[in-house]
């Protein structure tokens, strides 16, 4: 069990910032059922990134990604008033610029300011999340040099939106070791792809998913005893992918996933947990379409 812990707390440190860097814009919509838990949810977002090339093949990227959460519960919960917290926003912006270095290496870095909140009232500091990346990318998947094409990706990466204080490493290795196969083992996603044909392929994919939103004017818990400030959802995805290519560089794309593991939390000021609700969902659902390098 202990194992068990550790390995979810290491998946949990791991959530990207934002939408991958190659995608220019992305519509996404997802779905957490409730079945026979106590809470579910459903997110709709939307992402767009501008690339601006600049001198010697360096790049300054700008964008904005939005999301707007609804949650339900059951309506037998009585430690808390779910009304307060049934629907978050979230908005960041990204600011990123791609430095070419030597032997095909690149440097990413990124800042990505925003806020996150059930906007009760006016936006306050206390809403605001902040972001940043420094990456280094070595890129061969278009080298028609060698006999197996790979991406590396290493770093550092954080995020307050992770509920975590402190940076966190990032690696990312893909490679591609046969004409219908490939492979991408890293966090916050791994999966093995199976290439159906040039248009379409079938993924097996563990990844995460979650947010974390201040909770404006704090919620009463425990017999008000406790002030809630926050709530953390937080998923370990297990499952399959299926993506469509239906022009060049546009995608279309399905998740079906079981849940593997899962927190969902209400926390205070100092980010201490002071209540939480029943966990027993089990699917993730998940489509959209996207506009990617």
């Amino acid at each position: 069990m202990r194992y068990r812990y550790l390995l979810f707390v290491f998946y949990l440190c791991f959530v990207t910032a934002t939408g991958q860097i190659s995608d220019f814009a992305r519509l996404e919509y997802k779905v957490l059922p409730r079945g026979n838990s106590n809470f579910g949810y459903s997110r709709a977002r939307a992402a767009v990134n501008y690339p601006i090339e600049l001198k010697n093949s360096n790049y300054l990227l700008l964008g904005l990604d939005y999301s707007n959460i609804e949650m339900s519960f059951d309506p037998e919960i009585a430690k808390f008033n779910t009304d307060i917290i049934q629907d978050f926003q979230m908005l960041e912006f990204n600011l990123a610029y791609i430095k070419k270095l030597k032997n095909d290496w690149r440097l990413g870095v990124r800042f990505t300011p925003g806020f996150s909140s059930n906007l009760g009232s006016k936006i306050t500091f206390e809403d605001a999340i902040f972001a940043g990346d420094v990456v280094f990318i070595n890129d061969k998947r278009d080298d028609t040099t060698i006999n197996k094409p790979y991406r590396l990706i290493v770093g550092v990466s954080y995020s307050q939106n992770r509920g975590i204080s402190f940076p966190l490493p990032f690696i990312s290795y893909y490679r591609k070791f046969h004409p219908k196969w490939s492979y991408n083992l890293g966090v916050p996603k791994s999966n093995l792809q199976y290439h159906i044909s040039k248009k379409s392929r079938l993924k097996l994919v563990t990844e995460l998913d979650g947010f974390t939103a201040n909770i404006q004017e704090g919620l009463p818990v425990n017999n008000e005893e406790d002030l809630a400030k926050k709530i953390n959802v937080s998923l370990i995805l297990g499952g399959l992918r299926y993506e469509f290519k239906i022009k060049d560089h546009l995608e279309l794309f399905c998740n079906f996933s079981g849940v593997l593991m899962e927190t969902a939390e209400l926390r205070n000021k100092d980010n201490d947990k002071v209540s939480t609700v029943d966990k027993k969902n089990t699917i993730y659902f998940g489509t959209g379409i996207r506009i990617k390098k």
